[in-house]
């Protein structure tokens, strides 16, 4: 199936580092909450949500990348999930606060 979208999650953990890692800070959490509001809110796109390995920017905590616009949300709680989706997926106004920041 070709998809409008892809939420990729970053699910990595590191076992032993000093390094913050996404999966514990809930990576796994927020991949079941992005599949749970794109089914409630009924979003009219094609949308896969997905956990992935480390986007390399774990230092930011929890990381979403959405494409094929290649944005960047970091911070991401489970509260966020929602208003992701509401705001960027269905009305394509990304949610300025948790943009990855050059």
């Amino acid at each position: 199936m070709v998809y409008d979208l892809h939420i990729f999650v970053c699910a990595n953990q590191r076992a032993n580092s000093e390094r913050q890692s996404c999966g514990e800070l809930h990576g796994l959490e927020l991949v079941a909450e992005f599949k749970k509001q794109l089914k409630n809110l009924k979003v009219n796109l094609k949308t896969r949500a997905n956990k992935s390995g480390c986007l390399g920017i774990c230092d930011f905590g929890p990381t979403v990348a959405i494409y094929p616009e290649g944005t960047f949300y970091v911070g991401v709680k489970k509260e966020d999930v929602k208003e992701i989706v509401e705001s960027h997926l269905i009305h394509k106004k990304p949610v300025t606060r948790l943009l990855l920041k050059a």
